[in-house]
C-alpha cells in the first residue's frame, strides 16, 4: 500500500504437489444494503512506531489453527475453503524471489519481474488467459499482469486485484505479497473446480502501486468507456495479513461490499470501514472512473484502538503492521489467522458474485422519460419513471426526488412500484417558483438505491426570489450533493470543524497533492447582488514569508474568483465573502481546488459554505 498503509506476510517452505482443501463455507444470509459511508480519511500519519522483534515463523499447528478459525456451519455453501498453507507457500516464493534479487520486489526491479513470472507461470498452467500490460507511464516502467477465466459473459465482469510490487526497503511480504498470494490461490482453486460461472472473473496484479497507484491507473485509463461499463465491481486486497491486524472493508455499507461483509459477519468479526486506506490503494482509480469498488485490508501504520483490541485481540495503541515499509516485512510478518479469513472471504465473494451455484443478488434500474422538460410558474408537466429488474427477483421500489428548487413540488403516482413497473412523475411549479434550470435526482430505493436525472427548467422572468443556493454547506448531512476527492469531507478531529463535526479538509499531506471540492448551483435570473461566503482556516508548516508554495483556488464556472496560499495561514477560521451576481441566470459549478507541493504541509479547511441569492 502506498503512503502510510499496508505491509507484511509469512515464511514457508514450498512443498511440491500441495493439495487444495475444498471444505464448504458457512451459509451467510444476504445482509440489507445501506448507503455508502461518508469519507473521513486520515491526513498526515504520525511517526512510525518502533519495530518489535519479528514473530517466529508459522508452524504446522499455526496453519491448522488458522484453517479452523471459522465456526462449524449449520449448513453448507458451494464456496471452497482456501488452504492458508497454500497461500503461505506462495508467500515463501515471493520471499525467496526478493532474497535472490537484492532483497526487494520494487516495481521495475528484477525482483518484481521474477514475481510477475512466478504468478504468470502458475496461472497459465491452470488454464487462464494471461496478459502482461506494459505500464509506460509508471515511475518504474514495468508490467501489470491480467488473468481471465474463460467462462461467463464478457460484458459482465467481476474483477479482483492486488499490487504485486513492494518498496525498496524490504521484501514486501505483507505489503503486498499477502494480497497477491491470496488472489493467486483463489484463482488456482477456481480453475481446479471449474464451476459454471454467471459472470466473467478477471484477476489483476498491479505494478508501481507504491509510487502512486500508477499501474492500476494506467490500466483503467487504457479501457474504453464500454470496457469500463463491463466491469460490475472491482475488489482490492492490500495488506491482508497484518500481525496486529484488524478487519477492514472498503466502502463497508455499499452493495458492492455485501459479500465480503457477509462472510466476515458470519465469523462474528464486526468489520469496520477502511478509513486508513481511503484513496491510497488500487481501488481508487477504479472508483474515480465510476466503477463500484470494495476490498479487504488488515491495516498498516495506523494504531489499533482499545475498542478494536477488545473485539479482535492484539495490542492496543500499536501499529496494525509494525513492519510497514520496512526491511522486517518478511514471511514472519504475517498473521495466519487474519490471512486465512481474508482468503476465505475472497472465495466466498467469487462464488456469490460469479458462480452459477449462487443465487444472484436482487437488483433493479431506474430511468425517466423524457429526461428534461420546461414548466412555467403556476403550471405542471409529467414524465414517466420506469424500472426494470436487472438481477434476481422483482422487488418493491420506493420513488423520491431531490434537488427540487424552491416553489416546485414533485409527486409520483404510484409512489412505489414493483421493479419492472412504471410511475407517472408530476412536476408542479407555484406562481413564486424559482426560475432557472435544475438537475432533479429521481431515486428508487429497494435493496439498493438507483437514480436517474431529470433536468427541469422553470421559465419566466422577474425579481430575485432570494434564498440559499448551496446545499449541505456545513457538510453535516454526508457528501451529497458535493463531489470531492476521497477523504476531503471528514470529521477528523485533527482539524476541528467550525460548527458541527464535519468540514472539508483539502491537502495537509506534506507531499505533492491536488484535492477538489465542487457543487453545481443555479443562480436565478435577477439575483445580481448574490454573494458567496465561507469560513476558511489555513494551517501550514511552510516557513517562508514570501513564496506561495501551496494554494487554494476558488472558481465559479471557468472563472477564478480568488486564491489563497500558505502565506495566508492564520489561527482559527476567517470568513471569506465574494460577489457572484454576474452569474445570475446561469447554472455553474462552484469548485475549491487545493494544490500542495512536494514537502511541508498546508491544510485548507473549509466550513459553512453559503451562496445567498439577492
Amino acid at each position: 500500500m502506498r503512503g502510510s498503509a499496508l505491509s507484511a506476510r509469512i515464511a514457508f517452505v514450498v512443498c511440491a504437489g500441495m493439495s487444495v482443501t475444498l471444505a464448504a463455507h458457512p451459509v451467510v444470509a444476504s445482509p440489507p444494503v445501506d448507503l455508502p459511508p461518508q469519507s473521513a480519511g486520515p491526513h498526515p500519519v504520525a511517526a512510525a512506531p518502533a519495530v518489535p522483534a519479528p514473530a517466529a515463523p508459522f508452524t504446522a499447528a499455526d496453519v491448522a489453527a488458522a484453517d479452523r478459525a471459522a465456526p462449524a456451519p449449520a449448513a453448507l455453501l458451494a464456496a471452497p475453503d482456501i488452504s492458508v498453507a497454500n497461500v503461505q507457500a506462495h508467500l515463501a516464493q515471493f520471499g525467496s524471489i526478493a532474497s535472490s534479487n537484492g532483497g526487494n520486489r520494487r516495481a521495475g526491479s528484477a525482483g518484481h519481474t521474477a514475481s510477475v513470472a512466478y504468478v504468470k507461470g502458475r496461472l497459465q498452467a491452470a488454464g487462464y488467459t494471461v496478459t502482461e500490460q506494459r505500464c509506460t507511464s509508471c515511475t518504474y516502467p514495468s508490467n501489470n499482469l491480467i488473468a481471465e477465466w474463460p467462462g461467463g459473459p464478457a460484458d459482465q465482469v467481476v474483477m479482483f486485484g492486488a499490487h504485486l510490487d513492494g518498496v525498496s526497503a524490504g521484501p514486501g511480504i505483507n505489503d503486498n505479497a499477502s494480497g497477491s498470494a491470496a488472489l493467486l490461490e483463489n484463482a488456482l482453486v477456481l480453475a481446479t473446480q471449474n464451476p459454471t460461472t454467471t459472470k466473467r472473473v478477471r484477476f489483476a496484479w498491479w505494478t508501481d502501486e507504491e509510487q502512486g497507484l500508477n499501474g492500476s491507473r494506467f490500466y483503467v485509463n487504457s479501457l474504453s468507456a464500454t470496457q469500463r461499463g463491463y466491469i460490475k465491481g472491482y475488489y482490492n486486497f492490500d495488506m491482508v495479513g497484518s500481525t496486529n491486524g484488524g478487519y477492514f472493508i472498503n466502502r463497508l455499507t455499499s452493495s458492492t461490499a455485501a459479500p465480503l461483509k457477509a462472510y466476515w459477519d458470519s465469523l462474528g468479526l464486526q468489520p469496520e470501514e477502511n478509513v486508513e486506506g481511503q484513496g491510497r490503494s488500487d481501488d481508487y482509480p477504479f472508483q474515480q472512473a465510476g466503477i463500484p469498488t470494495s476490498g479487504y485490508a488488515a491495516g498498516a501504520s495506523a494504531r489499533k484502538t482499545s475498542a478494536q483490541a477488545a473485539k479482535w485481540g492484539g495490542t492496543a495503541n500499536a501499529a496494525y503492521d509494525p513492519c510497514y515499509h520496512r526491511s522486517c516485512d518478511t514471511t514472519s510478518n504475517v498473521s495466519a489467522t487474519v490471512l486465512n479469513r481474508a482468503a476465505d472471504g475472497i472465495a466466498y465473494a467469487i462464488w456469490q458474485l460469479a458462480v452459477g451455484d449462487g443465487a444472484p443478488a436482487d437488483d433493479f434500474s431506474v430511468a425517466v422519460s423524457p429526461t428534461s422538460g420546461s414548466v412555467a410558474p403556476g403550471a405542471s408537466r409529467t414524465a414517466t419513471v420506469t424500472t426494470a429488474t436487472t438481477a434476481g427477483s422483482p422487488q418493491t421500489v420506493a420513488l423520491s426526488a431531490t434537488g427540487v428548487p424552491a416553489g416546485v413540488t414533485v409527486t409520483f403516482s404510484p409512489s412505489s412500484v414493483t421493479s419492472g413497473g412504471s410511475s407517472t412523475m408530476t412536476v408542479t411549479a407555484s406562481a413564486t417558483a424559482t426560475t432557472g434550470t435544475f438537475p432533479i435526482t429521481v431515486t428508487g430505493t429497494g435493496s439498493a438505491r438507483r437514480t436517474a436525472t431529470y433536468t427541469l427548467t422553470v421559465t419566466g422572468t422577474g425579481g430575485c426570489p432570494g434564498g440559499q443556493l448551496v446545499t449541505n454547506g456545513g457538510f453535516e448531512n454526508g457528501s451529497s450533493p458535493w463531489t470531492a476527492t476521497s477523504g476531503v469531507i471528514t470529521n477528523s478531529t485533527a482539524q476541528p470543524a467550525r460548527t458541527g463535526t464535519w468540514k472539508a479538509w483539502l491537502d495537509g499531506y506534506g507531499r505533492s497533492r491536488t484535492d477538489t471540492l465542487a457543487q453545481t448551483v443555479t443562480l436565478p435570473a435577477g439575483c445580481t447582488g448574490s454573494t458567496l461566503s465561507f469560513w476558511l482556516h489555513i494551517d501550514t508548516a511552510e516557513t517562508t514569508t514570501s513564496t506561495a508554495y501551496d494554494r487554494l483556488t476558488v472558481r465559479l464556472g471557468n472563472t477564478t474568483l480568488a486564491t489563497w496560499s500558505n502565506l495566508d495561514a492564520a489561527p482559527g477560521y476567517v470568513q471569506r465573502t465574494l460577489t457572484v451576481g454576474a452569474y445570475a441566470g446561469q447554472t455553474v459549478t462552484l469548485t475549491f481546488t487545493g494544490t500542495e507541493d512536494a514537502s511541508l504541509q498546508t491544510s485548507f479547511v473549509i466550513d459553512d459554505v453559503s451562496l445567498t441569492a439577492s
